[in-house]
């Protein structure tokens, strides 16, 4: 037991400077590392840089075997007593821990009656996200927007920071966990561990808590948050802010903020992808003759359009590059042409029509009737 107790209690992944999910090759590469940079003979006298080397060197000696390291895993993972393998049981301080499959049957037992040889304090957590709505003008969506952004969320409380002692004072180990925020229960000859009461599972209690915040660490203020919204952003679409959430408990990194955009409508341009679209009116002589008209864009003033004579209602015109622009695409401005009939005619405009359509000998509905394409 004494040395798997030291295999517990020591992170030789750690010490090695690899992670528990290393290969054997990574692993001997770094042990190499290490004893060529720690080795006594190029630190002669050097007391700190021997232990360094013993360290390395015991570090090793587990995680190079693989069966050995296979052991060790499970000895960090199930505690000092359960190592043997899947299917087997091991006696350790008084106790039997049985092994059943990889899961211990004191887990299986503990998870029936709400505790566990596993069981761990309330470490750090996560702060919670937030959820925002903004809203901006159909203009602001296609330029992009930069402008603070005003919100009352929980924050760290300004009179303890953060700790939720009154000022002066410090939390301190919970006595009956000795910090651990979990505590031991032998139940015969089964070892269980419970999120300690004493505590709530954090580890440490606090004896005089802050008036302001009443011993949480959180108060509720009014905050500014710089905020960028890319070029071209649409309705609905959601922007991710990193770590501008609710801070974190126990020392835990704060949540995100989610800024989903709501975007007003345009009273000329819609869109479509990155595409604007808009109707533009022609006369009845520009839609006949074609020619030359100017069409709005969104941000960069109005651009000349060309149109072919006989131009019908509702054909579509695309302006190059006059769409919406993002970090990755450029749109087109696609253009609907309407030919405005006047509800009301001066002699002259009546004339010419008439003239028009005494000039017309070909009706455009013959070929409904006789066939001809």
């Amino acid at each position: 037991m004494t040395a798997q107790r030291e295999w517990f209690e020591k992170d030789y992944y750690k010490v090695l400077g690899v992670s528990e999910t290393a290969t054997a090759k990574e692993i001997t590469k770094a042990y190499r590392q290490l004893a060529r940079d720690s080795h006594p003979d190029t630190h002669p006298g050097d007391a700190a840089a021997e232990e360094r080397f013993k360290a390395v060197s015991t570090a090793y000696d587990v995680l190079g075997d693989d069966t050995k390291r296979k052991e060790y895993d499970e000895v960090r993972r199930y505690g000092p007593s359960v190592a043997g393998g899947p299917g087997g049981f091991q006696q350790g301080d008084g106790n039997f821990s049985f092994n059943v499959g990889g899961e211990g049957l004191s887990d299986i037992l503990g998870q029936m009656f709400g505790r566990s040889r596993r069981g761990q304090g309330v470490g750090p957590q996560r702060g919670t996200d937030i959820e925002t709505v903004l809203n901006m003008s159909f203009v602001e969506a296609a330029q992009g927007l930069t402008a603070p952004l005003q919100l009352t969320t929980d924050a760290s409380c300004t009179t303890c920071n953060g700790s939720g002692a009154r000022p002066g004072t410090q939390p301190k180990a919970c006595s009956q966990c000795g910090g651990r925020g979990v505590v031991d229960d032998n139940q015969g000859f089964f070892a269980f561990q419970s999120s300690c009461r004493g505590c709530g599972g954090r580890g440490s209690v606090i004896d005089y808590p802050c008036g302001n915040c009443r011993g949480s660490g959180i108060e509720r203020k009014p905050r500014s948050v710089p905020t960028r919204i890319p070029a071209g952003i649409a309705d609905g679409q959601q922007v991710r802010l990193k770590g501008k959430g609710n801070p974190g408990r126990n020392g835990g990194p704060h949540g995100d903020l989610l800024i989903t955009c709501k975007v007003s409508p345009h009273p000329l341009f819609s869109r479509d992808g990155d595409n604007l679209t808009v109707r533009v009116p022609i006369t009845f002589a520009e839609a006949a003759l074609g020619g030359t008209i100017e069409v709005p864009t969104l941000l960069d003033g109005p651009v000349s359009l060309r149109l072919k004579a006989g131009t019908a209602t509702g054909s579509r015109q695309r302006v190059k590059g006059k769409g919406i622009v993002t970090s990755k695409h450029t749109g087109d401005l696609i253009v609907t042409v309407d030919v405005d009939v006047p509800a009301e005619l001066t002699p002259e405009q009546r004339s010419a029509i008439e003239a028009l359509a005494a000039a017309t000998t070909v009706s455009p509905r013959q070929r409904l009737f006789t066939g001809e394409d």
